[in-house]
């Protein structure tokens, strides 16, 4: 990110692209993030399956002032109609911010 001098050069933080010490990678991207893709597996996961701890991902973008959009990617095996909402829930959760 830094080797090149642009506004417009900003990052999606996938939550599903951080398999080795994610929380420390996440906090080094959070500044320079314009939108946090966050992905959840209810019913296990059809490819692989994380446990992103999504309180805590929530409080680093918090500590980043981030006030981007949040996208949710499902990615488990339980059906969308149970799934979803249930993940909203987890995200809305952890992303809160007070105004």
């Amino acid at each position: 990110m830094d080797a090149i001098d642009s506004p417009w050069l900003q990052v999606t933080l996938d939550t599903g692209n951080f398999l080795e010490e994610p929380y420390d990678q996440l906090e080094m991207l959070a500044p320079q993030t314009c939108l946090v893709q966050a992905k959840t597996y209810f019913g296990g996961g059809k490819w692989y399956e994380l446990e992103p701890d999504y309180t805590r991902i929530g409080r680093i973008m918090r500590d980043h002032n981030y006030r981007g959009y949040i996208s949710l990617e499902f990615e488990g095996n339980e059906s969308p109609d149970l799934a979803i909402p249930k993940s909203l829930e987890v995200l809305r959760e952890a992303f809160y911010f007070e105004l």
